[in-house]
Parts: structure tokens; sequence; C-alpha cells
């Protein structure tokens, strides 16, 4: 071989690594476009109204010691709605107002609820 053929061919090489270089790094975009989207699909949207009831979740339970405590506090009655998720809450017990992140909270669904109950009556067969 000459060596100007050695280094076309090496050129050649290059530019077939670059290429495939490429084509990876537009497969990871779409990979992640991919997985943001799944994600995000699984998020649930809590839109809070003002008046509506809202539970606090409790970040300093400490769960060794009461096991069997809620991890949610309240219900509290939503007053305010703020820019970037702040929700000010009034406390339905103390009337006292706070500002929280609304993450912290979950949507309060009161009323009772109808469980169908439905009975089945096993029955061994007898053995003779």
């Amino acid at each position: 071989m000459s060596l100007a053929q050695v280094g076309e061919e090496r050129l050649l090489e290059l530019q077939e690594l670059e290429e495939l270089k490429l084509e990876a790094y537009k497969n990871s975009i779409t990979y992640k476009e991919k997985t943001r989207m799944i994600h995000d699909k699984g998020l649930v949207r809590k839109d809070f109204k003002v008046g509506q009831k809202a539970l606090l979740f409790n970040s300093r339970l400490q769960l060794v010691l009461d096991k069997l405590k809620s991890k949610w506090l309240g219900p509290f009655e939503v007053v305010d709605l703020f820019p970037y998720g702040i929700v000010e809450t009034r406390s339905l017990e103390t009337g006292k107002e706070f500002k929280m992140n609304g993450h912290r909270y979950k949507i309060f669904n009161e009323g009772e609820v109808n469980l169908a109950r439905s009975s089945l009556v096993l029955t061994s067969p007898s053995i003779t």
C-alpha cells in the first residue's frame, strides 16, 4: 500500500467514527425525551382550589417510635394559592393560617365511601 492510500483509509475510518458518535448522541437525546415523557405521564397533578380541604404530610414523623401514627395531618382549608406551588391554608381546629409548599399536601376527599360487599359461602364437598 502506498502512504497516500493508507492516509485516505485512516480519514475514512475517522469519519465513520464521527458519524457513529453523532448517531449515539441523537439516540441518547431521544431516549431521554421518551423517559421524561413516561415519567411525567405518571405524575399526579394536584390542582387545589380555594375552599377545598387538604391533608398535610407530617415530615417529622419518627417511624420507629410511632409506627401506627398517621403520616398526614389535617384536614386544612385552602385559603389562597400563590405562584410556584405555594398554598396558604387555615387549620380547621385552631383557625391559624400558614403557607406551605404544595408538594406537601394532598387533596382530602370527604364523604361516605360506598363499598359493595358480597358474600360467598364456601362449602367443602362431603366425603362418603
